[in-house]
């Protein structure tokens, strides 16, 4: 069937508590990047602040561990504690349920559960959990994302050291899949030693031999690819001829390569100041309707504390506002890494715990079939 975007269900503010709320409070930063006593901390979730009698306003691109800052015009926004100036007005105010004029609205997409036995089991996504569904859920997202959303992957560099996950996922890009790319040095690196030696550290991608003076591999990559100025001109002069790299450069998407403490080279690319990165990675997070981050554990918790769990959309013709929800999925073959997205706050996320070459080359074939069948169009 058809993807469909769940409807939004604001707040109720004739109920009888939010009637009754007072204002919001707002407070001078003291000085630069310091926030008053008492700061209100935003979630992923949508967050209503109570401005003036009857006036509840959203705070718009919102995403969790920042502040709330007002502006003279009345309208709010959502800052990092570093980007706060001495002087602007921020929200005050722990309650979340109104009682001090800030209300979060925890449950903006409703679904009901089919089960209410108060005891059950497998409740807990693991590696024995049934995943067909979330395959089958995606395919359908991922075509109507390609045309009316923000595809952005975040991926760690396992996803290159297989021929046929390399070559699916540069055939998903280059099919219009992906929007944005999060991820480090190794991936560019790694994906780059394919295309020029056809291994990844060192090892054939598809026979897992090892090669004589493997290890030199992507020092060799790295070198090459700064001698010759970057990853944009290696595809220009065509030494790298195949791969990610090359599909993502070739359709002009936006990435971001985030620099790393261990990192070797790195290559020219690679953003080696952290907050630079942060700020880079943010912009593209912040137009994300659908985010998969794939064998990363860094980068996808990175990218959680970016993304709140809706998005503000603007209808091209009307003009008008509409509020729909933002998809996370982590793939992961570690239970550990994945539950830890959700420790850090990303509660809207959805595990799917298998190896990330396997996830890849199924996704694939899966969206060509659905291109080919009922989706196509």
């Amino acid at each position: 069937m058809p993807f469909a975007l769940p409807h939004y269900e604001p707040p109720d503010f004739n109920a009888p508590v939010l009637c009754r709320a007072p204002l919001a409070r707002f407070e001078p930063a003291p000085a630069d990047g310091v926030v008053p006593d008492g700061y209100h901390a935003t979630s992923i979730f949508p967050e209503y602040f109570h401005l003036s009698p009857g006036l509840w306003r959203l705070a718009a691109d919102s995403r969790m561990d920042c502040v709330v800052s007002r502006a003279a015009d009345g309208s709010l926004l959502v800052k990092e504690f570093r980007r706060v100036r001495s002087g602007e007005l921020i929200a005050v105010g722990r309650g979340e349920n109104g009682e001090e004029g800030i209300y979060v609205h925890a449950e903006p997409f409703p679904v009901t559960s089919e089960v209410s036995d108060k005891f059950a089991f497998r409740t807990r996504v693991s590696r024995e959990t049934s995943f067909s569904i979330d395959y089958d859920e995606l395919y359908p997202l991922l075509h109507y994302e390609r045309k009316n959303g923000f595809i952005l992957w975040v991926l760690g560099p396992a996803v290159t050291f297989d021929r046929d996950a390399r070559d699916a996922f540069a055939g998903i890009v280059s099919r219009g899949y992906a929007h944005g790319l999060l991820a480090g040095n190794a991936l560019a690196v790694h994906d780059t030693e394919a295309s020029l030696f056809r291994t990844a550290l060192g090892q054939d991608i598809y026979s897992k031999r090892l090669t004589p003076l493997g290890h030199y591999k992507h020092l060799d990559t790295i070198n090459t690819v700064r001698r010759i100025g970057g990853l944009r001109e290696a595809v220009r002069q065509g030494l790298i001829k195949d791969g990610i790299m090359r599909s993502v450069i070739l359709r002009d998407i936006p990435m971001v390569l985030a620099g790393s403490i261990r990192d070797d080279g790195p290559l020219p690319d690679v953003i080696a100041d952290v907050y630079e990165a942060q700020d880079r990675m943010r912009a593209l997070a912040r137009q994300a309707t659908t985010v998969i981050a794939m064998a990363t554990q860094l980068h996808s918790i990175a990218t959680g504390n970016m993304i709140p769990s809706f998005r503000v959309m603007k209808e091209k013709e009307a003009g008008e506002e509409t509020i729909r929800p933002v998809y996370f999925y982590t793939v992961d073959m570690s239970e550990f890494a994945a539950n830890k997205l959700a420790d850090r706050g990303s509660l809207s996320a959805r595990s799917i715990l298998t190896n990330a070459q396997d996830f890849i080359v199924t996704l694939d074939r899966g969206l060509k079939g659905y291109e080919s069948g009922a989706g196509q169009g």
